[in-house]
């Protein structure tokens, strides 16, 4: 049956879908639709019968895709309309996310939005008619419904095919044109960079909500690359000796981190974040939760805790990393991608609901939490007619009547000492409470999994778990956890099995090259850019935290790979697809960072720190970077905003070099442990972290190979029983330095 479907209304005939791993497209392989998958059979078919193609994108935890489903393509009356009048593809856009960027870049330039699931019809070959998102079935008042649709194009392309052809064909033309960015320089107009980190942080504080926090109206999306600049420019004021105006980036970014984390787009039960919430104060969310968030959500919380030690923020960034140890890491380390925002209320019940699997009654939470239960109402602001009135776009459709959706409107510390309670005591209970809560959670049928595993996002999770086990190594834990705490070596584990998992299983050892996802096999889909970048990134996060040289060497590999398959040789930057694949008509370069960053944001930044690591190819590396952002300096001079990251790597370019802290001595020592967890507890995102052990045979051939400098300062500051760190930039360094404190000091 199709996620979200009925019996009565899913064909018991399998569709092609039923051959395709995707869990989205699984979902459909019952429709009456005769869906196809993207690829040559349905052209074929299209360009023998000269019909149009109506594509459908969407992915498995999209609450919206399944409201079509059931709607439309569960429909029979639908469902004989589009196999009479169209070939019907299915796409999964999580799978194929360089079909959806090609689609979705014209449905938002011809209406000025977009979203999922998306709706676009085509030509055979391939060149779009015409488009837009979600329909109702039926007509409404402000637009017409999706059969109408259907018959608009139905007769538009009988009488009107010839024209519409030459329009679908203008439209990728002028798309191609306005998308082809080249460098008009080989690197950025100086001051610059500068200018575009200011102009990004002073259009971002414009939008800053200072009730609610986070940036922009409802409905509010965490989008990690608006704080990471923030932070980036809360440091570079700092440094210039600005700390009043620093204070004041890093109060705007302590109300957003906080705010969201204790709204009830953090699940307060099972950890984790969902995907947004539809109100302007973080509490009713879309209940999707997705990975790339959860692992960049990591990354900010734990840059929070490094500048200001606060151990709301370390804790929330292990709530995030216990979820997904719990719930979303299979059996050989592989790190899924996402769960469903829709799920059935009860055992048994055929209709979905979104976020049944997470609203409470009042009277359960009684039931549940006995004599403890006023206490757990009043903190979480649990009502007996329900909470979720608390915006009035929190629930505007009453589709959560008497349901509550936990939220935090007060601080724990306040909301102990109002209760006359030891704030360890109140911890306690809280703390069982929410296990209780777990506990029976989990006898509900649990929203869908789709453990499709994605290169980039496990790249983003990589980076977290690698992060985690340094910034985390000395935290001492509080004891609002319901769960039992997790070691900091072993977030390190995670980080490495599951890029051991994508060496095993997604990547050519002869070609060098990455396959895009997998489940129950490698997906047809090639890597793109973002798989490449993204999981560069985590692999030098891992070695910079202490993993093996094995795997920096990987990513000099990857790097290699990604400039062969994705770099403008002649206009710089780098292509989000290879160009191999004929059927994905437009080769992008993007720059815009949003849910998730960019390719060439995060590959420009992966280049600086590989040139501050691999002495041969160091300017190679910093010539590819400085093109690259020539390329995008129409975006850092007009819409900064847009590319908040890119504004980082920008500036990063201006810094003479990254300070490099290089820590020698024996690994296995509780000194070298201490030497570098000082090394990794200053938030500096202009800093590489080396460490070397001289005594290593195969960690030094490694240097002698790839830099020399660092083979060589190694072997002259290694000293038997002691362990020695020196900060340096562009190895002229300070001098040694043998105890923690006094490291952490000098990087303070």
């Amino acid at each position: 049956m199709a996620d979200g479907g009925s019996p009565k209304t899913a064909s018991s005939k399998s569709n092609r879908l039923a051959a395709e791993h995707s869990p989205y497209l699984l979902q459909h392989a019952h429709n009456p639709v005769d869906w196809y998958p993207w690829g040559e059979e349905a052209f074929a078919e299209a360009r023998k019968t000269d019909t149009p193609i109506f594509l459908s994108i969407g992915y498995s935890t999209c609450h919206w895709c399944h409201v079509m489903e059931v709607e439309s393509f569960e429909d029979e009356e639908v469902a004989k309309l589009l196999n009479d009048w169209f070939v019907c593809i299915k796409v999964d856009r999580e799978e194929r996310p360089d079909v959806d960027k090609v689609y979705m870049t014209y449905v938002q330039a011809l209406y000025g939005g977009g979203g999922w699931p998306l709706s676009v019809f085509l030509s055979p070959d391939l060149k779009p008619l015409m488009g837009g998102t979600y329909f109702t079935p039926d007509d409404s008042p402000a637009r017409p419904g999706f059969k109408t649709v259907l018959r608009q194009v139905k007769e538009a392309w009988d009488t009107k095919k010839e024209y519409m052809v030459k329009g679908g064909m203008f439209a990728i033309e002028q798309l191609a044109e306005a998308l082809a960015a080249v460098a008009r320089s080989e690197k950025l107009p100086d001051g610059l960079p500068e200018r575009a980190v200011q102009k990004c942080a002073e259009q971002l504080a414009d939008s800053y909500d200072s009730k609610f926090g986070g940036f922009g109206s409802a409905p509010k999306f965490p989008r990690p690359v608006e704080i990471q600049l923030m932070l980036y420019h809360k440091k570079k004021l700092k440094d210039n000796q600005m700390p009043g105006e620093a204070k004041h980036d890093l109060s705007m970014v302590a109300l957003t981190l906080q705010s969201m984390a204790r709204g009830g787009i953090h699940d307060h039960v099972g950890g984790g974040f969902h995907r947004y919430s539809v109100d302007e104060c973080w509490h009713v969310p879309h209940f999707e939760k997705m990975l790339y968030d959860q692992g960049q959500l990591v990354n900010i919380y734990l840059d929070a805790f490094s500048l200001t030690k606060d151990m709301f923020y370390s804790s929330t960034a292990r709530d995030i990393l216990d979820y997904l140890q719990r719930e979303m890491i299979g059996p050989s380390g592989e790190i899924f991608s996402a769960e469903d925002a829709d799920s059935a209320e009860f055992e048994g019940t055929l209709r979905k609901e979104e976020g049944a699997f997470y609203v409470w009654t009042s009277q359960e939470i009684d039931d549940i939490l006995g004599e403890h239960a006023p206490l757990f109402k009043e903190h979480y602001y649990i009502k007996s007619l329900g909470n979720c009135d608390l915006s009035r776009m929190s629930d505007p459709n009453d589709e959560f009547k008497g349901k509550n959706v936990l939220i935090e409107q007060n601080s724990t510390s306040a909301m102990a000492s109002k209760s006359g309670m030891p704030l360890d005591e109140y911890l306690k209970i809280l703390g069982a409470c929410r296990k209780k809560l777990y506990d029976v959670r989990l006898k509900r049928p649990r929203p869908s999994l789709d453990d499709k595993v994605i290169v980039s996002w496990n790249g983003m999770a990589i980076s977290a778990f690698a992060r985690a086990s340094k910034i985390l190594k000395n935290e001492h834990e509080g004891t609002q956890f319901q769960f039992p705490i997790v070691g900091a070596n072993e977030y390190m584990e995670v980080a490495e099995k599951a890029a051991t998992f994508i060496r095993n299983h997604l990547y050519d050892e002869q070609t060098r090259r990455l396959q895009h996802s997998f489940r129950n096999g490698p997906s047809k889909a090639p890597g793109f850019l973002d798989d490449y970048a993204f999981l560069i990134s985590g692999l030098l996060d891992m070695y910079e935290c202490g993993s093996s040289t094995n795997w920096l060497a990987w990513a000099v590999e990857l790097q290699h790979s990604q400039d062969q398959i994705f770099l403008d040789e002649e206009g710089g930057g780098y292509f989000n697809t290879s160009g191999e694949d004929p059927s994905v008509l437009l080769r992008l370069k993007e720059d815009h960072d949003g849910a998730e960053p960019s390719g060439n944001s995060v590959a420009v930044i992966n280049l600086f720190r590989l040139a501050s690591l691999v002495a041969p190819v160091s300017d190679r590396y910093r010539q590819n970077a400085e093109v690259l952002l020539a390329v995008f300096e129409n975006s850092l001079r007009e819409t900064a905003m847009a590319v908040p990251l890119m504004c980082c790597g920008a500036d990063m370019h201006r810094v003479p070099s990254r300070k490099q802290v290089v820590v020698v001595g024996d690994k296995a020592s509780e000194e070298f442990d201490q030497m570098f967890a000082a090394a990794h507890s200053s938030y500096n995102p202009n800093k590489t972290v080396i460490h070397i052990d001289p005594r290593d045979a195969e960690e030094m051939d490694f240097w002698e190979e790839n830099n020399e400098k660092i083979a060589a300062m190694a072997k002259t500051n290694y000293v038997p029983d002691k362990v020695v760190a020196l900060v340096c930039q562009n190895f002229a360094c300070s001098p040694p330095v043998y105890e923690a404190s006094m490291l952490g000091s000098l990087l303070d």
